[in-house]
């Protein structure tokens, strides 16, 4: 088996847990290997340090499979797959969940998605592209689905020198699926809809309003197919507005709406929420609740700053419009805005909006989407649950 030998110092990442190593990490390789091919990973004074597969094309060169010297094969494969459903059997339903969360995982570059009775995966990356049919098989015998969909569409595939690419890889899979989260009735659109189709990442986000939306005017912004407005009218709120900036996601959240029996309390309008926020807090117009889930701001730490302007202008707008004792649930998925500095930014919007803020939670990703401590990466979910009151 061929071997990367990394640069001295830098086996401190992979020791520490980090499951990455960066091209500019290896001093050299050893052995034949083509992109894709497992290798192991070696210190600079010849230590084993993890079984990893290898691509040179990629600035993520080596994404670490295993931290033993053991053979990294179907039957591996088939062994972390069981894992990660397994994890979830504790405490998730298995039909409205992510089944498999990449690094977090043990298994990098590999995404499953469970709606209702059909999967969807993404391949990420070309080592674990080698696996698909090893994963699509495990999956079919611990789960057995309906159908999987492969929604590998998604343009970092082309930096793992992989095409871009739909289609079903198991069974039937109808054009819209139907799933249940937290009580509330979804249509899901696996074939064309953004990323897998729904983001299940703000399951336990959106089950955590429902003591704040009782008897409440509710504004949710940046709603895509309505999640969030749809658990706000499911537990009880008086009035629901959802605002996205998509006619076709707006269209798709009333079909939820009509599927749940809101639609006379849940009603969705077509706008781009920087302009409506702006608008309506000129017109003085006041909600009980808002809600803020945005898509990311940024993808790079260059774009940071600019990010950081667009949370602050739409939080600093929410919080001069929710009457004084009221909430705003503020959200951002953007990794490069971390923890720390979307705190500072809601802060900085509270003082210039001049009105003071209880922190109600502080929330991450569901627990279907694992966190691991050594790769702060797979953090990148924050929500912010907050009491507003004036100055």
């Amino acid at each position: 088996m061929a071997k990367a030998i990394l640069v001295p110092g830098k086996e401190k990442r992979v020791l520490g847990g980090h499951p990455w190593v960066f091209r500019s990490d290896i001093a050299r390789m050893e052995g034949e290997s083509t992109p894709g091919d497992i290798v192991s990973v070696m210190s600079s004074k010849g230590r084993f340090l993890a079984k990893a597969y290898w691509n040179p094309a990629s600035e993520i060169t080596l994404r670490v499979m295993s931290l033993k010297d053991e053979p990294v094969d179907r039957a591996f494969i088939f062994d972390r797959v069981r894992e990660a459903v397994d994890y979830r059997r504790a405490f998730a339903d298995l039909r409205s969940c992510r089944l498999v969360f990449a690094e977090s995982d043990r298994l990098p570059g590999l995404i499953v998605d469970s709606f209702g009775g059909v999967l969807v995966l993404q391949c990420l990356a070309l080592g674990m592209e080698r696996f698909k049919k090893d994963v699509v098989d495990a999956l079919v015998e611990m789960l057995h689905p309906e159908g999987i969909w492969e929604r590998n569409d998604v343009p970092v595939r082309r930096h793992e020198g992989l095409e871009m690419t739909t289609g079903l890889l198991y069974g039937q899979v109808p054009d819209t699926v139907e799933m249940s989260e937290n009580g509330v009735r979804f249509l899901v659109d696996v074939k064309e809809g953004q990323k897998t189709g729904f983001f299940l990442d703000q399951k336990e986000n959106r089950a955590a309003i429902a003591p704040f939306v009782k008897d409440q005017r509710v504004l949710d912004c940046f709603s895509h197919t309505g999640s969030f407005a749809l658990h706000a009218g499911h537990y009880g709120a008086a009035d629901v507005v959802g605002v996205d900036i998509s006619e076709y996601a707006c269209g798709f959240a009333a079909r939820n709406a009509q599927l749940n029996g809101l639609q006379d309390r849940v009603r969705f309008r077509a706008a781009n929420c920087f302009d409506l926020l702006a608008e309506e807090c000129r017109a003085g117009k006041q909600y009980d609740v808002i809600i803020l889930d945005p898509p990311a701001f940024t993808k790079t730490r260059a774009a940071v700053e600019s990010a950081r302007r667009g949370y602050k202008e739409i939080n600093l707008r929410a919080m001069k419009m929710i009457r004084p004792g009221g909430c705003l649930v503020t959200c951002s998925c953007s990794q490069h805005i971390v923890p720390t500095l979307f705190r500072d930014i809601v802060l900085e919007a509270a003082r210039d909006a001049r009105v003071q803020l209880r922190q109600i939670e502080f929330r991450t990703q569901g627990r279907d989407h694992p966190i691991l401590p050594a790769a702060p990466e797979t953090q990148y979910l924050k929500c912010g649950i907050y009491q507003v009151f004036g100055d």
